[in-house]
Order: C-alpha cells, then sequence, then structure tokens
C-alpha cells in the first residue's frame, strides 16, 4: 500500500519517478491539495470531505496532495477513519504528508503503516513535487531540519528545468488573521534560502486553516484552509486548492465545497509575470474596512 501513497528517494533524487502517464490526458497537469481535515475532531464535517473528494475525482487530476493534519489526535481509529477516506481519491499519484495533529501520541507509527514514507517525491514530464514532514511528535512547532537539506536540495537540482514544487504541513512565513506568531517553522529562514536558491516555483503548506498566498521573489507560498472542519477564523470557509500547470503557465484556484472557486494566483514560470488575487479572503479575515482609516469609513 505504500508505494500507491509515496515515492520515496533514499538520498538523492536520480531517476524520473513518473513516465508521461503522470501527464493529464489534455497536457494539463492538474494537482488537488486538501490540508487539516482533522477526523476525530468534533469540528469535522464529514459531508463536507466527501463532496471534497467527489470534486476533486471529477477533475480527474494528475496528483492529490494531502498536505498534513489528517487527524485531530494522531490516535489509530483517527488514522483508520482518514485512510478510509484518502483511499476514496481516484487517482494513482498521492503525496500525503503529516501535519502536527498526525504526530500527537506517537501517531508517526500509524501514518507510516497506513501511508508509507513521510518525506516523498512524484516527477511528471513538466513537474517535480517534493513533500517533507515538518512536524515534531507532541508539539504543534514544526521543524524541517538541517539533515533534510541535502535531499530537498538534491531533488530540485537533478529536475533541471522542470517547474518545482515545495509541500510541507506548516507555514514558512505568517498567515494574517491568526495572531500572534507561535509555530511557524522553527528553520524557516534556511529553508526559504534553500528553496529560491534551487528556484522552486510553488510551495504549498497548510496548518493555520487560513488560505492565503504570498510571493517571495519568484516563488509562490500558497497556503490551503482546513477542507472539512468548522474550526475556521473570521469569515473563512472550507476550501481546498486546485493548481493547473500547461505550457510553463501555473493557475491556482480557491475551491469551496458545494460552491464555486477562484483564481487566486496566475503566474508565468518563465517570463515571472503574474496575477495575484487575495481581496475576498482578506475582506474575510480582517472585515471590510482594514486598513482603512476612520475617515475612509
Amino acid at each position: 500500500m505504500h508505494s500507491a501513497f509515496a515515492i520515496l528517494f533514499a538520498t538523492v533524487c536520480e531517476a524520473p519517478l513518473c513516465s508521461e502517464k503522470c501527464m493529464s490526458t489534455d497536457d494539463r497537469l492538474t494537482i488537488c491539495q486538501i490540508s487539516d481535515i482533522h477526523c476525530g475532531s468534533a469540528y469535522f464535517v464529514p459531508d463536507l470531505l466527501e463532496r471534497s473528494i467527489l470534486e476533486i475525482n471529477d477533475y480527474h487530476p494528475t496528483a492529490v496532495v494531502v498536505s498534513g493534519d489528517l487527524t485531530d489526535a494522531g490516535y489509530r481509529q483517527e488514522y483508520e477513519q482518514s485512510a478510509e477516506y484518502v483511499r476514496r481519491f481516484g487517482c494513482e499519484n498521492l503525496m500525503v504528508i503529516p501535519g502536527n495533529h498526525d504526530s500527537r501520541n506517537v501517531g508517526y507509527i500509524h501514518f507510516e503503516r497506513l501511508f508509507g514514507e513521510r518525506y516523498s517525491v512524484i516527477e511528471f514530464e513538466e513537474a517535480i513535487m517534493v513533500g517533507v514532514d515538518s512536524s515534531e511528535p507532541d508539539l504543534n512547532d514544526g521543524r524541517v531540519g538541517r539533515e533534510h537539506y541535502g535531499f530537498i536540495r538534491s531533488c530540485f537540482e537533478n529536475a533541471r528545468d522542470k517547474l518545482k514544487i515545495f509541500v510541507v504541513h506548516h507555514h514558512l512565513i505568517p498567515i494574517p488573521g491568526t495572531g500572534r506568531e507561535r509555530n511557524i517553522i522553527f528553520d524557516a529562514g534556511d529553508v526559504l534560502e534553500l528553496l529560491t536558491d534551487v528556484d522552486v516555483d510553488l510551495v504549498l503548506s497548510g496548518h493555520k486553516h487560513v488560505p492565503y498566498s504570498w510571493r517571495i521573489e519568484n516563488m509562490f507560498i500558497v497556503n490551503a484552509g482546513t477542507a472539512s472542519t468548522t474550526r475556521l477564523r473570521g469569515n473563512t470557509r472550507p476550501c481546498y486548492n486546485v493548481i493547473e500547470i500547461e505550457d510553463g503557465r501555473v493557475r491556482v484556484f480557491r475551491k469551496y465545497p458545494f460552491k464555486e472557486r477562484e483564481l487566486i494566483v496566475d503566474f508565468d514560470a518563465e517570463t515571472h509575470e503574474y496575477s495575484r488575487f487575495e481581496e475576498r479572503v482578506d475582506s474575510e479575515i480582517h472585515g471590510p474596512h482594514y486598513g482603512s482609516s476612520l475617515t475612509d469609513r
């Protein structure tokens, strides 16, 4: 079962992991990212997750990314439930990484039994995706760790001119509307330097349940919200991300279960021209008058 969820590179990434079968039939690479489903939580809403899975399967994605916090407390029964949901994705290319909730109560044992290795790589004809575990047992804080920098570097350097995607649960930079920053990745500065040095184009993360996007130099960092819980900040709504890649152009959509999707990021990986649209989530987090003076109201 492990091979169905992750493909591990032991030390370096030399051979391609996927052949041309990883490309969608219409030459568009579609990646769906879902995060923070929290099976076992009092706030977990099964209907939201079931609907999200149906919608994602309708996209016929090339790959599905589950970027951590599959469970609420890392217990065996929560893992069994989350694994049952993940098996419903009709996609052979699945990347699943753990989050901080998954590493509680020695939960990483169940993760490896059900989903395989915590560090994985999927390579496509025009892109490469590298996922790492940033969780620490029984801590909310995140850490990638210097011992994994060589693995990350070698994977991306060997990918040459392919579009480079990095997947991690914890956020690398603070997210608006989440209060005092307490558990950003401890070594975020070093990780950001590494990712920009190897020309990573897109970072996919989760953790804070607030969907948002940032641009640093020529790299976009896209944070997913929670897809299936009501642990929401402000007026944000459950959502997941749909990434469409074609001819070097990357478009990231935010999709709301049962409802519409909206374009949040559109960029060209070669020319670095881009558009970014976050007005809606800004108003959902802060309210319509955030940033305006009293005289403007």
